[in-house]
């Protein structure tokens, strides 16, 4: 029993510390003014600033809770009496940044958390003017449960989970049962073992008949994402229960409804701040710090979510209201019962933004990027042999640079163009080189029988004509017109625009910027989109708009008599929306792989668009024998010219919120032959 008291409280101890930390990185959000909140700054020893992924997150979460808390204030304007009731409330500063705003008139804060945590707090409080002169007016010394006791506060130590001891510290502090009550949780319960946690639920409904349940915690533990946010959590020695038995949103709404709430809206972030922060507001947002981290912002949001439950008719009004952005929010895969097997390939090597193309059957060349090791201008090649693949590093004679998110694109008379990318989201790459791989003679010393590396020749292309602005995140796909060959650079972003929308021609053979006609309505702006050669002309898929909602939607440019014309193909059942993919045509097929989507419902694996019939399958990816959380975004993915249909999968994976950077460790093959037969 000693053992097991000693286990519970380092837990407790180690949950307590992940209040230190949120409260930190709240006060590095507020500092660069995702929110206003002077008064979180009194609850830390020094302010340190967070990554604009970490700010945007404690943004949205922020923004939830605060939406929650406004709506129930504005319901009850006009009750004689109103309380919040915050659960595991940490250094939480709500009470003090609402009573600055006069929105408690007639309202009560009570807050509940470990007495060590509230012991702390309230020394702050007691030794800062600033938050001890906001408690009006103060009643006398408090004791038992209660630390910190005025008009319109009460800070209460008591641990959660001993229900009777929190019923009866509430009812001494004199929290009013029947009055029309806010209960505030702010990932807590899902650190108690589910019986615990299911407990403080079914207790809240019981005792408080007219309330209103507001809840931020994570979903999705068994995806590539969910797998090392619990991790994480694991390493904290803080392990996050709930999400095993409640992993997703109907979960938890299932749950407050059986645990005697009458009414439950359960939204993930992604849901909530497309749905429900108004677009000036994401445009203010959005426009704070440089911020190219789309997919592990997507992802974050999608794995945690703001749940609002009612008692009584008055609270009912107050529960999230949702409307989706668009039709394809709703859209759900057609997922076809055969999965596409995947296996890894035995050779060291990661990255994230690399861009490839095949040179020649077996031979694949992979430029820029990011690693482990820091960003550096790396130039690699993979070889296929006899005894398989090998990588291959290889020192260009002109340096590329440090590029992100750029393409190179195989050009149909040989040789190969690197366009775009950034090395930060402050600075695009202006640089357009054409690559060329010849084959050594006599062989050099990194050659063998399994393959020759050839010679990297590298020749900066100094064009004419109007230029596109310098991008990343675009497309630049070959084309043919008038039996000439063509680069087309299509969307992408840039420092200042959210998404591109223009298309540019290059004649490579002139180096020349030229302009050809387009008729037809072009795809709207995008990037992190995928652009096919396709029948002399291009097709698109995909990408994330101005916005940052993903699209779904398929366009084919056809070449014509006098130029090009845009085609909007309309397939059925739709595609769910994603970016940040890859595709390929092979026959009338576009298979797109990987990519971030914000359905609920797993991860994006294979969709197969068959561009006659217009129609699409989804297919799931069988990573069993992959022995770490395969990530498909910010990859790379060329066919191999083996017999059978065969997509290579390189480099991949991102910064996931605070948990850690993961990496892809190698690449991998997905067998297309289940999807093509």
């Amino acid at each position: 029993m000693l053992t097991s008291n000693r286990k519970k409280k380092g837990k407790d101890t180690a949950v307590q510390g992940t209040n230190d930390s949120s409260v930190v990185s709240k006060v590095s959000a507020a500092a660069q003014g995702y929110f206003q909140d002077v008064f979180l700054q009194h609850f830390v020893c020094k302010v340190a600033r967070r990554a604009p992924l970490i700010n945007r997150g404690y943004y949205v979460r922020w923004r939830a809770v605060d939406h929650c808390v406004r709506r129930f204030l504005h319901i009850t304007e006009n009750c004689p009496k109103r309380q919040i009731l915050s659960l595991g409330a940490g250094f939480d500063s709500t009470y003090f940044r609402l009573h600055a705003d006069e929105a408690l008139d007639r309202a009560v804060v009570f807050e509940v958390d470990f007495p060590d945590v509230t012991r702390r707090k309230a020394a702050l409080i007691n030794s800062n003017n600033t938050l001890k002169g906001m408690l009006d007016p103060r009643l006398p010394s408090p004791t038992g449960h209660v630390y910190v006791s005025s008009g319109q506060y009460h800070l209460l130590g008591v641990d959660v989970r001993e229900e009777t001891q929190v019923e009866e510290a509430l009812g001494a502090a004199g929290l009013d049962w029947s009055a029309p009550t806010l209960i505030l949780s702010e990932v807590v319960l899902t650190y108690m073992e589910t019986q615990w946690s299911d407990a403080v639920i079914s207790w809240a409904a019981k005792l408080l008949p007219q309330s209103l349940s507001v809840m931020y915690e994570q979903i999705h533990p068994d995806d590539p994402f969910g797998r090392i946010m619990q991790d994480h959590f694991l390493k904290l020695n803080s392990t996050l229960h709930a999400l095993r038995q409640y992993p997703d949103t109907e979960a938890q709404r299932r749950r407050f409804l059986d645990k005697g709430w009458e009414q439950c809206v359960c939204l993930d972030m992604n849901d909530f701040y497309l749905g429900l922060v108004p677009e000036e507001e994401r445009c203010r947002v959005e426009r704070l710090e440089p911020f190219d981290e789309y997919e592990e912002w997507h992802q974050k949001c999608s794995h945690y979510f703001i749940l609002t439950a009612s008692r009584g008719s008055l609270m009912e009004q107050a529960l999230l209201t949702y409307s989706p952005v668009s039709p394809a929010a709703s859209i759900c895969p057609s997922w076809s019962s055969t999965s596409l097997s995947v296996r890894t390939i035995p050779v060291p090597m990661e990255g994230l933004g690399m861009a490839s193309t095949s040179v020649s059957p077996g031979k694949v060349l992979l430029t820029g990027g990011s690693s482990r090791g820091g960003r550096g201008p790396v130039t690699r090649i993979l070889l296929r042999g006899q005894d398989g693949w090998r990588s291959v590093s290889v020192e260009p004679p002109v340096d590329l640079g440090v590029r992100l998110y750029h393409t190179a694109t195989s050009l149909p008379g040989g040789g190969i163009v690197v366009y775009g990318g950034r090395s930060s989201p402050l600075n695009p790459i202006r640089g357009l080189f054409r690559v060329t791989l010849e084959t050594r003679d006599p062989p050099g010393p990194l050659d063998s029988e399994d393959g020759d590396t050839g010679k990297l020749c590298v020749e900066e292309m100094v064009c004419t004509g109007d230029p596109p602005a310098p991008r990343w995140r675009h497309t630049a796909t070959s084309v043919s017109h008038k039996g000439k060959s063509f680069l087309f650079v299509f969307g992408g972003k840039d420092e200042s625009e959210a998404a591109l929308g223009d298309g540019y021609f290059l004649c490579v053979d002139q180096q020349h910027w030229t302009e050809i006609p387009v008729e037809g309505a072009a795809p709207e702006a995008r990037h992190s989109h995928s652009a096919c050669s396709y029948q002399g002309g291009v097709v698109v898929f995909g990408g994330l708009d101005r916005r940052g909602a993903p699209l779904g939607d398929t366009a084919v440019l056809r070449p014509t008599d006098g130029g090009f014309s845009w085609e909007r193909i309309e397939v059925q059942p739709a595609p769910v929306p994603r970016y940040s993919h890859s595709a390929h045509v092979i026959g009338e097929n576009l298979v797109v792989v990987g990519g971030v989507w914000l359905h609920s419902g797993g991860v994006p694996g294979v969709v197969v668009i068959n561009l006659s019939t217009r129609s699409s399958v989804e297919f799931r990816l069988d990573t069993t024998s992959v022995p770490w959380p395969l990530m498909l975004h910010s990859f790379c993915s060329e066919l191999t010219d083996s017999e059978e249909p065969e997509l290579l999968l390189i480099g991949g994976g991102g910064n996931c919120f605070s948990f850690g950077t993961h990496f892809n460790l190698q690449p991998v093959t997905v067998d297309l032959r289940p999807a093509l037969g």
